[in-house]
């Protein structure tokens, strides 16, 4: 019974962020045309505040928490795996073809695939650290080594569903203005979501072979979604008219995640 209870908890946790992702991309049924630009900073904003807060309070502490025993040179895991986690996205950016929502020319090396393949792709690199985020926080759960709760752990699976409800309409919404059908910009914003879950899964699959590293997979996952902040989502937030927007929705979600993390960690 104490198994299947566990099991039902790893299993739910990791698909709390994909269901997140879902429901946004389903808005593609209810909206006719893309969000507004102002909706779409403060959205955009309010990622960035839950995916900072998220990197900072559910996975750079407990890294640094679990390495006391190192004494005054505690902080080496979580830096160390923080700059290797932002080279890592730096190298995907870098290799992989991807289209961000509002830009007009692709990034990463050329290819012919098609403009919405590229912004599903975009949107897919964003996803990648933050499935790793709640693979790697459930599965220090299962070792018992991370100073992580069980609700703390909910408590950044919903974090990350929440901005990804507005990461599963800003992709669906603006394939629908490409011209493509409703339910295939549906299915096409909800597949960018698909790396969470597997890469959360696949994760959890290797607990035991993690936990020796795990302060360094906590800051990993952290300097992953810092990358995508830093270079992505703050930068789209910021320019051109409403900009303060984005500044204030950032502000929202930091709290919301701080919130989420505190109450229930």
């Amino acid at each position: 019974m104490i198994i299947s209870e566990e099991l039902f908890h790893i299993i739910s946790g990791i698909l709390i962020p994909f269901l997140g992702t879902t429901l946004g991309a389903g808005c593609v049924f209810f909206v006719k045309n893309q969000i507004r630009p102002v909706v779409q900073k403060t959205l955009l904003g309010f990622a960035s505040g839950v995916m900072v807060a998220a990197s900072v309070w559910s996975l750079l502490i407990p890294a640094m928490d679990m390495s006391e025993h190192m004494g005054r040179f505690a902080f080496a895991p979580a830096v160390s795996g923080l700059a290797v986690g932002m080279l890592f996205l730096l190298l995907m950016d870098r290799m992989i073809p991807h289209l961000h929502i509002g830009s007009e020319d692709p990034e990463g090396p050329k290819s012919n695939l098609a403009r919405t393949t590229m912004l599903v792709l975009a949107v897919t690199l964003h996803n990648i650290p933050e499935g790793m985020a709640v693979g790697v926080v459930f599965a220090g759960i299962i070792t018992g080594d991370a100073p992580i709760s069980v609700a703390g752990a909910f408590a950044l699976a919903i974090g990350i569903a929440i901005q990804n409800f507005p990461e599963g309409a800003i992709i669906s919404l603006p394939l629908r203005s490409e011209g493509v059908s409703r339910k295939r910009a549906f299915v096409m914003g909800t597949l960018s979501g698909v790396v969470e879950p597997a890469g959360a899964f696949l994760t959890v699959l290797l607990a035991k072979l993690v936990s020796p590293v795990l302060p360094y997979m906590l800051s990993f996952a952290a300097g992953a979604m810092l990358y995508v902040v830093v270079e992505e989502l703050i930068p789209e937030s910021a320019e051109g008219e409403h900009s303060n927007m984005g500044t204030m929705g950032f502000a929202l979600g930091f709290m919301v995640m701080m919130t989420l993390d505190v109450a229930l960690g």
